[in-house]
């Protein structure tokens, strides 16, 4: 029985340093490399995470940005409408203005046509009435 004890302790002291250079060669390694890959992933992890912080950050800035160049831009464009309305009025008023100046210099152009007309109305009157006499006369004799 001995033999069998004396090889069992072999086989065992055989074992352990099996063992022993697996775990230096084998496990250590793999262990370290795992441990060096779970350290990158969690890296990674935490910058993806920062990174998603980060993108809600920018994508709240840019709808700040949004709506204030929107706020701008119905701002510039409240104010060019009172612009251009002001300016309407002022082009209407003009317009206006011209219209009557026309108006009245037509009707100074026809009171002076009528008073020009009424100045010759007895000149007229006297022609047509000799002509009317003189077809008259002229027809009886």
């Amino acid at each position: 029985m001995l033999s069998l004890d004396g090889t069992l302790v072999v086989q065992l002291i055989n074992f352990i340093v099996f063992l022993a250079i697996l775990n230096a060669i084998f496990f250590k390694p793999v262990g370290a490399a795992i441990a060096r890959r779970r350290a990158f992933i969690d890296g990674l992890r935490h910058d993806i995470e920062q990174l998603h912080g980060e993108v809600k950050t920018l994508r709240g800035q840019a709808e700040e940005h949004r709506a204030a160049a929107r706020r701008e831009a119905d701002e510039l464009i409240a104010r060019a409408r009172v612009g251009a309305g002001k300016e309407s009025d002022v082009i209407v008023s003009r317009a206006q203005e011209q219209a009557s100046q026309i108006v009245a210099q037509a009707h100074a152009e026809v009171e002076q046509e009528l008073a020009a007309a009424r100045a010759e109305e007895p000149r007229i009157v006297n022609a047509l009435a000799d002509d009317m006499l003189a077809r008259a006369l002229g027809g009886l004799a």
